[in-house]
Parts: structure tokens; C-alpha cells; sequence
């Protein structure tokens, strides 16, 4: 089947068809953790929808926007490989007319752990994901747990306005060194990406521990000392992500922020706690 590229509402219309339809929203410059999301959408529905688009609500003044890596060529490339079906690639102007005014307020988890470092971050994700599944219309959107707290107000977003969507959420994917993927990596230097491990190692001995201070302090134990700018290690309950108490049990997501160099990177583990 020929891969159908829709750059604006126009064209997206026409590709509607019959079948259950997946949504896997990207910023493009796709990689391997990109094309799990895809194969996850694929098993789930007769046909699936990618849209690239870099959001620029989701970005502050001083982010990386306007060097965020835009890779269509390859990106299209990569979902022909996986056998997507519609790849939607919006402009910005087409996306936010000029006389927009209403967007989406993420509400108090919007605003704590990645929403405190990056402020107005989430209600930008939360309105462009509105947005896309509206032009969209699919019956199940595909996410990954990377971004654990933009999962959780995408899940809080669906419940709270009555959407008829389902939401998938997919493992996050690591090179064999344990660094997560992301799209971001390809900024890092050598020794960058050799002092980004440290973020992995620290959640991979947080797991090994089940009280919430040990986690916390075995998880830091692995950054001190590592040249990199330490924004938050939180440990915080996965529906609500509020921190979580020492007398917590069941699950809990053990969440890094850091900057390595000037790339800012995160990175998040779900524990079980007994």
C-alpha cells in the first residue's frame, strides 16, 4: 500500500476510510523508539495515521525549536518501511491560524515535576493532541512511556473531556548501553552521551531497591559527581504525579531530568513496589 502524505486538513480528509484507525503523534526526526510506536499501532488497528509536526507551543523562549532536527525525507522513508498508512505534516500556519485564542490548561499535574521546569510545556502538548485528534478522528492513539507525564495528561485529558479514544502506551526503547532513545541524542558529543548514561544507571539501581528513600537515594547515589545538570529525581505515583510517601505500594515511576551539555534530556523507570 502507498504511503498517502496529507499537509493539510484538505488532504487528511481525503484519506479517511473504513477500518479501526491508530494515531502515533510525533515532532518527526524519527528512530527506532518512533517505529515501536508504529508496530504497536499497526497490531492495533487496520490502518495508521503518523503525524509530524514540531509544536512550537510545547517550547519556551529559550528551548531548542528552532534547531529541533527535521528529518522528513527520512522520516517518510521510515514509515513506508513500517507500513504506515497516512502521514499527516501540517505547517504551523495551518495548525494555528492567526486569530486562534483557545487552547487547552494541562491543570495541576501540568504544572509540577517536567511542568515546573519547563513552564506552559504541557498545556502546549495537551492542545496540539486535541487538535490531532480532532482532524484525526482515530479509535486509539499510541504513546510513548518515555514521556511518562505527558502520557499521564494525555490519559487525564481523554478521561476529563469525554474523548472516545483509546490511549496505548509503549515501553520506552534503549540502545544496548541503556541510554533511551530519543531525538535529542544526536546533539550529544562523545563524552556527552557517555556522561547521559549516568541518567539510565540511575534508574536501573532505584529499581533494584522497594522503600522510596532508598530508591531516591541509590537513583542520586549514580548521578553525584556526573557533569551533567541535575533538574529533578523524583519518584511520584504514575496517575497523578505527585511524589509519593515512604509507606507507598504498587506502582510508581521514578522520573530524571538533566541537562548534558546543552541538551537537556529525560528519562523515567516504572517500579512495582511490594
Amino acid at each position: 500500500m502507498e504511503l498517502i502524505v496529507a499537509r493539510n486538513r484538505a488532504d487528511l480528509v481525503k484519506t479517511r476510510g473504513e477500518g479501526r484507525v491508530a494515531l502515533v503523534p510525533t515532532m518527526g526526526a524519527l528512530h527506532e523508539g518512533h517505529r515501536a510506536l508504529m508496530r504497536e499501532a499497526k497490531a492495533l488497528a487496520s490502518r495508521v495515521v503518523v503525524s509530524i509536526f514540531v509544536n512550537p507551543l510545547q517550547f519556551g523562549p529559550a528551548e531548542d525549536f528552532s534547531r529541533y532536527p527535521r528529518t522528513l525525507e527520512a522520516d517518510l522513508e521510515a514509515c513506508r518501511e513500517e507500513g504506515v498508512s497516512v502521514v499527516f505534516t501540517p505547517s504551523a500556519a495551518e495548525m494555528y491560524p492567526p486569530d486562534r485564542q483557545v487552547s487547552v490548561a494541562s491543570g495541576h499535574m501540568g504544572v509540577i515535576v517536567e511542568g515546573a521546569v519547563r513552564p506552559g510545556h504541557f498545556d502546549g502538548v495537551l492542545t496540539v493532541v486535541l487538535k490531532l485528534f480532532n482532524l484525526v478522528q482515530p479509535d486509539i492513539a499510541v504513546f510513548g512511556q518515555k514521556d511518562a507525564q505527558q502520557l499521564a495528561l494525555i490519559r487525564r485529558m481523554v478521561a476529563d473531556l469525554d474523548l472516545p479514544i483509546e490511549i496505548a502506551g509503549v515501553p520506552t526503547v534503549r540502545e544496548d548501553d541503556g541510554l533511551a532513545l530519543s531525538s535529542r541524542n544526536r546533539y550529544l558529543s562523545p563524552a556527552g552521551r557517555r556522561t547521559a548514561l549516568a541518567l539510565s544507571r540511575a534508574l536501573f539501581a532505584g529499581a533494584l531497591e522497594s522503600v522510596p528513600s532508598r530508591i531516591r537515594a541509590a537513583a542520586l547515589a549514580e548521578i553525584e559527581g556526573a557533569d551533567l545538570a541535575l533538574d529533578y529525581l523524583v519518584l511520584v505515583d504514575p496517575a497523578t504525579f505527585a511524589e509519593v510517601g515512604e509507606s507507598h505500594r504498587g506502582e510508581a515511576i521514578l522520573a530524571v531530568a538533566a541537562k548534558v551539555g546543552t541538551t537537556r534530556l529525560i528519562d523515567n523507570a516504572v517500579l512495582r513496589l511490594p
